[in-house]
């Protein structure tokens, strides 16, 4: 699978380099030959698509490389570190291109365009549309940052190609140049494109929230295990595309014998594995007093006295021990929550005022996932 995937990024990739070399090569003939500083920065751009492929190439060889001592979860995050290092390459082209657009404004050239010009450009327009519309579906369906970044650029590119020639049509049944300024614009566009793709990358990087599909996926799947009376506490970890590991813990029946829990653990990470490509690395258990009156009686009470609070979002992992005379629960917070250690205080106190019998063992648990 991995190869598969690696080969199309590759593929893909080495198209993008060919036909951006091409619109590099012919953008800026027809940019020297016109004088104009819209096609050429154009030109520029494209040239900076290229410089993103390759740099794909090289992301995805180091992330397709097998796992060692040092790295034992492999070394897919180095696609998003070469996504990283593409938003820089376009951010630093697009600066540059802004200070020389900003010359340009300030001791203006005429330009000198042609019919062929407009070829030129209206064929570089359609190429961009059929190549960012390729590459942005093969990274979609190999789980791509890089690819789908590129995708997107490319398309982008075809407005940016599209308002050259807007310029062109004005200054030649016009004569007024808005050569400088467009290109200006253009540059800032490049800017903000590859900003866009740091922060976003970075986002990645840092750890984002589950989505909340393939989470809501996986609780469905793992409670459609016989035994299994709930599943929370949801927690991914993305080692790179097509690498995700997840903890999770579900609720079973406190009379369950050890090779029962056995079984229902292993079948979800079989169910899990082959239904979402998530690989359970841990199966958390929590006991729950099935068949006691008095412990749902205290469930009840006690569930409606958490939901209370403002910012509690779930309770589950309800036990009670009534030889150590203590009720364990996990409460779900949502982030608004300030101070956790006084919001875990506000709670214990509210349910040792209205069960003073129990001690209350309470984990104070975060909204990881949907």
């Amino acid at each position: 699978m991995n190869d598969i995937r690696h080969r199309k990024i590759i593929t893909t990739s080495i198209i993008g380099i060919l036909a951006n070399l091409l619109l590099v090569i012919f953008k800026a003939i027809v940019g020297i030959m016109s004088n104009s500083i819209a096609i050429i920065l154009d030109a520029v751009n494209n040239f900076s698509d290229m410089l993103s492929s390759i740099v794909t190439i090289v992301g995805s060889y180091f992330a397709n490389l097998m796992p060692d001592r040092k790295h034992p979860m492999g070394h897919g995050r180095s696609e998003y570190l070469s996504a990283a290092v593409v938003a820089v390459i376009i951010m630093y082209i697009g600066f540059t291109a802004f200070v020389e657009s900003v010359k340009k404004i300030i001791t203006p050239e005429t330009p000198d365009y042609s019919t062929l010009t407009l070829i030129i450009v209206i064929v570089a327009i359609i190429v961009k549309i059929v190549l960012g519309l390729y590459v942005h579906k093969v990274g979609k369906k190999v789980d791509s940052d890089s690819l789908i970044g590129s995708g997107k650029d490319a398309l982008f590119d075809a407005l940016i190609s599209l308002a050259t020639l807007v310029a062109a049509i004005i200054f030649m049944t016009t004569g007024f140049s808005v050569e400088a300024y467009l290109a200006a614009a253009i540059s800032l566009f490049i800017t903000y494109s590859g900003f866009k793709m740091l922060r976003e990358t970075f986002s990645v990087i840092l750890g984002e929230r589950a989505d909340s599909g393939l989470s809501r996926k996986i609780r469905e799947e793992v409670c459609h295990v016989d035994g299994v009376e709930g599943a929370y506490d949801l927690v991914l970890h993305d080692y790179g595309p097509n690498m995700t590991l997840a903890s999770i813990n579900i609720e079973i029946a406190d009379s369950m014998t050890a090779i029962q829990i056995d079984d229902i653990s292993r079948e979800i990470r079989h169910r899990v594995y082959h239904k979402c490509h998530v690989l359970i690395s841990a199966v958390g258990v929590y006991s729950i007093n099935i068949k006691d009156a008095k412990a749902a009686k205290l469930r009840k009470q006690v569930y409606e006295i958490v939901t209370n609070f403002e910012h509690v979002i779930q309770m589950h992992g309800f036990h009670v021990d009534e030889k150590a005379k203590e009720i364990s629960l996990d409460v779900v917070v949502s982030f608004d929550v300030k101070s956790r250690r006084s919001y875990h205080h506000r709670i214990r106190d509210a349910l040792k005022e209205a069960i003073p019998e129990y001690d209350f063992e309470i984990a104070l648990d975060s909204d990881f996932s949907d």
